[in-house]
């Protein structure tokens, strides 16, 4: 039997658009020598099947059987990870912001989040992986072993989001608009709403530098493992 002791961490990260989840939940990852499990990345590969195949985001069936009949498959890389939909390399495709806006809109319906959920459970089980996303900790993994919520001030985040993809001036105005709408379905949507795990770390990432949340996380991460019993 294995030394409960031994196992490595679940580590939960959530929080809205912008907050810094991804590259926070990938560094931790590397530095732990943990896998870094990107929920979101999969909601977007599924919303980039459906753009290619002309689904509906409304139809609600249609994307669970769609889902169900992918393969989704994550693989560790540097600077992130490489994102598979049957077998192909979508990792930037999914960036881009018709996905980022489909994504939104596909994963508020309760059975494909049924379906995702039961993916990304059997991905984590076995420990050793930092999951990001907006409901690992209330929903995915509740009983992970350190939870932490991710957030920062509206503004900041438009701002973030807008220097990572580099626009200004009309784009940027539309992206800001886009995030705020996409806060509005996270935080409203029946199916597992945007909120922290009442004991989740909540973590303010407004006046703190990428290094500085990171060595937050890291202290926890160390006291959790060093509460282990001997």
């Amino acid at each position: 039997m294995t030394d409960p002791s031994s196992r490595k961490l679940i580590i939960a990260i959530d929080g809205p658009a912008g907050a810094g989840k991804s590259t926070i939940a990938s560094r931790l990852a590397r530095k732990l020598g943990y896998v870094n499990l990107e929920s979101g990345a999969m909601y977007r590969a599924l919303a980039l099947k459906a753009i290619e195949w002309d689904a509906s985001f409304e139809d609600e069936a249609a994307l669970l059987k769609m889902a169900q009949e992918s393969r989704i498959t994550m693989e560790p890389a540097m600077g992130g990870n490489r994102v598979l939909l049957d077998k192909r390399d979508i990792s930037a495709r999914i960036r881009e912001r018709d996905v980022t806006e489909a994504a939104s809109k596909v994963s508020v319906h309760p059975k494909v989040r049924e379906w995702m959920v039961a993916r990304q459970r059997e991905m984590g089980l076995g420990g050793g992986v930092v999951m990001e996303g907006r409901d690992i900790g209330t929903k995915v993994f509740p009983d992970a072993d350190l939870k932490i919520f991710l957030d920062a001030d509206p503004v900041i985040r438009e701002q973030r989001r807008m220097d990572q993809q580099r626009v200004k001036g009309a784009p940027a105005q539309a992206m800001a608009a886009e995030l705020r709408e996409r806060d509005r379905r996270d935080r409203t949507r029946a199916a597992s709403p945007l909120e922290p795990a009442p004991d989740a770390v909540l973590l303010d990432s407004t006046h703190l530098s990428e290094d500085e949340v990171l060595e937050r996380i890291e202290a926890l991460v160390n006291g959790k493992i060093a509460a282990r019993p001997a």
